[in-house]
């Protein structure tokens, strides 16, 4: 897991091909588009535009991806995010290749992160992540999440 700011991207130390990423979905003005899906570069980039109420993480389960790398920059709002480290994810659901993701019941030595808006978070393939979690009370949550394929980053 990464943690960053958009404002110091340029300082982030980031692969290009992820600071490249980001700059695609903030140049695609996420902030003002509709929830859905969205094209960047075919299927190697895209984003997920997403707006909703966070929940109790006790409502939710882990996910976790195998082919995509998954950037979640939060546009409006503040959101919880519990995760683990790769291989750290427990009681897996069948996995849905297509769409690449599985669900998990619990992330073994479980941390957490809180976004605000601006903030990012990444996850590499393996690493399971709850997102979407209440801070302190519920509250609303715009955000992105840009789906960047792994295989990329050995290009």
């Amino acid at each position: 897991m990464m943690l960053g700011e958009l404002q110091t991207l340029a300082l982030s130390g980031l692969p290009a091909v992820m600071v490249d990423a980001l700059t695609l979905a903030v140049a695609a003005r996420a902030q003002e588009k509709a929830p859905g899906h969205y094209a960047l570069q075919g299927e190697d980039v895209f984003m997920n535009v997403m707006q909703f109420a966070t929940q109790g993480p006790e409502q939710k389960k882990a996910e976790l991806h195998a082919q995509y790398i998954d950037i979640q920059l939060l546009l409006a709002g503040e959101e919880r995010i519990f995760f683990g480290v790769a291989g750290s994810a427990r009681d897996c659901e069948e996995l849905h290749s297509a769409e690449d993701y599985q669900l998990c019941g619990r992330i073994d030595g479980e941390q957490s992160v809180v976004l605000k808006a601006g903030m990012f978070a990444i996850f590499m393939p393996g690493e399971p992540h709850k997102p979407g979690c209440i801070v302190e009370s519920g509250g609303e949550i715009k955000k992105v999440v840009v789906k960047l394929r792994a295989s990329l980053l050995n290009a």
